[in-house]
């Protein structure tokens, strides 16, 4: 008996010991400040992307109204290197798991900012690959996975309404070199098109809604 009480008098001493530097370590760790959304889009996003996501840099994308679950993924996708971006890498690395998918719901509930084709309207080139592909090189109908308006499909597909066409452009031919690997299938399609046809379907979307 006396054995048995020894015992679970030494185990009690070591349970409170243990909890006692649990505290300890508590107490001497560092706070970490949460910072809402829309601080981080203040003074990270907003410079490229403007505080609501409707970029006035066109070589920049909008992010205003964009599907959530695009937007944590390459978000994600650019923290991990997947996606390769020299600059939005080095703005991802800082922020946290749940930074992104505060900042991916911040953006996607602001309104897009909608604008409009150079030259690609209705019976353009641009119109035809968007809404009917191009048969002789196999590129298929960007509506197929984006939607006849833009829209695309949440958890699958971005939507394009209304992108700057610029941004799209550099992203087709980001895809055509292999210099942007995170959608093999537009990697896949990309490689089939031209320049020419590439900047069409781009000023097209530019015009969408």
């Amino acid at each position: 008996m006396q054995f048995r009480h020894l015992a679970w008098l030494v185990l009690s001493v070591g349970f409170s010991m243990n909890a006692v530097a649990a505290e300890k370590a508590a107490a001497s760790a560092p706070v970490v400040e949460k910072k809402s959304a829309e601080q981080i889009v203040n003074t990270v996003c907003a410079a490229c992307h403007t505080a609501d996501g409707n970029s006035v840099i066109t070589l920049n994308p909008k992010l205003a109204s964009q599907h959530p679950e695009y937007l944590e993924k390459q978000l994600t996708e650019f923290k991990s290197g997947k996606r390769a971006n020299a600059v939005m890498s080095g703005m991802a690395s800082m922020l946290s798991d749940e930074d992104i998918k505060n900042l991916a719901a911040y953006f996607s509930a602001k309104a897009l900012v909608l604008g409009k084709a150079k030259t690609n309207g209705v019976g353009s080139l641009g119109e035809k690959i968007y809404r009917g592909g191009v048969a002789a090189t196999s590129v298929p109908a960007c509506a197929a996975c984006h939607g006849a308006n833009g829209l695309g499909l949440p958890k699958q597909f971005p939507s394009l309404r209304g992108q700057n066409a610029d941004y799209v452009l550099a992203q087709l031919r980001s895809f055509r070199l292999g210099e942007r690997a995170n959608a093999p299938m537009m990697m896949d399609i990309a490689g089939k098109m031209s320049d020419a046809e590439m900047a069409a379907v781009a000023d097209y979307i530019q015009g969408l809604r």
